[in-house]
């Protein structure tokens, strides 16, 4: 394919991307949206090619564009240069980046996994909140964690908020869903610690001895591990509370941890 230009909001294309904001588009076609130059060549460096890329006319020059605009056209991609009306309506941000891209989703199959293969790896139970999901994710990528497991009903991690807050991570770590049965079931096989934290606890979480290749299991934002998933762990653990917070922001926990694991 080659690249052309795209001046109508009501271009087929920019309305397909446009929908992709919507979960259920997003579940129907596999595909997901990358804003911002970085992003997009944090994919196309991992062996991500875009299906779709997308540039405001000011950008067409910058080297790592034409990088990326070489990978989608290599990859059978469709390159279109566009408006920064178009770039705002894609992006819905007054100021949007001048890069766009749409990439295919990639989930790893849970069966496949080799825990030996990082040191450390993190499961979030039902996590509810985009912004914190692409922390986690971010954050992960930065710890070199082996990948990120997302156990029963979780907000979906291709959506814009959550990638956007990755910062480009999204396509360097690997993603699995499971069932809580399948997840449970699973874990049986685990050769290393299986580590969560719980408000309750009585063990410091720098006091508890992390077996490599360790499993953070982390509850949601609202009640945390439920029951069923702290028996699951092999030690539950509690981060002090010094002031007069009870409790930390997800993704903030999930960061001690990895770290206190590595």
């Amino acid at each position: 394919m080659t690249s052309r230009a795209v001046t109508s909001l009501t271009n087929p294309t920019v309305k397909a991307v446009r929908a992709l904001h919507l979960r259920k588009e997003r579940d129907e076609t596999g595909l997901f949206v990358a804003e911002g130059l970085k992003a997009v060549i944090e994919g196309v460096e991992t062996g991500h090619a875009p299906a779709i890329l997308m540039h405001g006319p000011d950008a067409s020059a910058h080297p790592l564009t034409k990088t990326a605009v070489a990978a989608t056209l290599a990859a059978n991609g469709e390159v279109i240069e566009v408006t920064q009306d178009i770039l705002a309506k894609v992006s819905r941000r007054d100021n949007p980046q001048a890069v766009v891209g749409v990439f295919r989703q990639v989930f790893a199959d849970l069966a496949t996994l080799e825990p030996q293969a990082a040191h450390c790896w993190v499961a979030l139970h039902r996590v509810r909140d985009p912004g914190n999901l692409g922390t986690i994710i971010r954050t992960a990528d930065a710890a070199g964690c082996g990948g990120v497991i997302l156990v029963g009903e979780c907000c979906d991690p291709h959506s814009v908020e959550a990638v956007r807050a990755t910062m480009g991570s999204i396509f360097a770590v690997p993603l699995i869903k499971a069932s809580e049965a399948e997840f449970a079931a699973w874990r049986n096989g685990w050769p290393g610690s299986v580590v969560g934290t719980l408000l309750s606890a009585e063990v410091d979480h720098r006091e508890a001895v992390y077996q490599r290749p360790t499993l953070i299991l982390m509850g949601n934002e609202q009640q945390g591990l439920p029951p069923d998933m702290a028996a699951l762990c092999d030690v539950n653990v509690k981060i002090p509370m010094r002031g007069r917070a009870d409790s930390l922001n997800l993704s903030v926990a999930t960061g001690i941890m990895i770290y206190a694991a590595a």
